[in-house]
């Protein structure tokens, strides 16, 4: 399911050819069969308007969901970079040998950082994780030493610095493994299905052939693509760009 999720132009051509499938098993039973006549096609109508607006919500509903994801990933890279400056300016408060190694380290993570962001082979992700976890044991390793042989104010600083930076990326990691559940998925796919096989049964006769019945899957297959596309923070083509963290990157080489 979450490698679905995880390609948006495959959710548009699933999407789209099930509930066309939907569509047309609806026509079949309104050929085969009497559909609603005169008299009740009225009441038909409203449950077909009804059932379309519960859609509506949902794919609504859905949408604000991914975007509110969108914007935590966003906020977290902002977060990200300004706890790693942050750090890198109170490098100064420790020790002359202990600064320059805290600074080579950070622009060090700061790149595995970049990596994080812009990288989408999932056979490279494994050695970011790996590069990130031993940078991060370094980095508090440089600055726990000296804050334990001189505990001072002024050091502390720098240790409460680097927490941030650690704690960061774990916000950072938690925001892109926060996603639209599967069963959210589920229940707007089955809504959707719902939707098209009592739209093609209530369809009347000359219109059963007609290629406006097609709108209402291509619509919402496109939907689906946009929410899983906002929703998938590697897959889609909407994405975080790390614009922050690049900045910041940027000015750390001219240092």
């Amino acid at each position: 399911m979450n490698r679905i999720m995880n390609s948006p132009l495959l959710v548009l051509a699933l999407s789209f050819v099930l509930l066309w499938l939907a569509l047309r098993i609806g026509v079949f039973f309104r050929l085969r069969r009497r559909g609603p006549d005169d008299e009740t096609r009225e009441e038909f109508a409203v449950i077909v308007a009804a059932n379309l607006t519960l859609l509506g919500l949902i794919i609504g509903f859905s949408f604000a969901m991914a975007i509110s994801r969108y914007d935590q990933r966003k906020n977290y890279e902002e977060a990200e970079a300004n706890a790693i400056a942050t750090e890198y300016a109170r490098a100064d408060l420790l020790p002359l040998g202990d600064a320059v190694r805290l600074r080579v380290l950070l622009k060090d993570y700061l790149d595995q950082r970049l990596l994080f962001y812009q990288t989408r082979d999932e056979n490279r992700r494994p050695q970011i994780y790996a590069a990130t976890a031993q940078l991060q044991a370094q980095l508090w390793s440089t600055v726990q030493v000296p804050a334990a042989a001189k505990p001072t104010p002024v050091i502390a600083l720098a240790v409460s610095g680097m927490n941030d930076v650690l704690n960061s990326q774990g916000y950072t990691q938690a925001a892109w493994w926060n996603r639209i559940p599967p069963a959210a998925w589920g229940l707007m796919a089955a809504i959707a299905i719902c939707c098209n096989l009592i739209l093609g049964y209530g369809a009347r006769r000359s219109a059963a052939k007609s290629t406006l019945l097609l709108v209402v899957p291509l619509i919402v297959s496109i939907s689906f693509f946009l929410i899983a596309d906002i929703d998938s923070p590697r897959g889609g083509t909407i994405r975080v760009r790390p614009q922050n963290l690049m900045s910041l990157s940027e000015s750390l080489r001219e240092r």
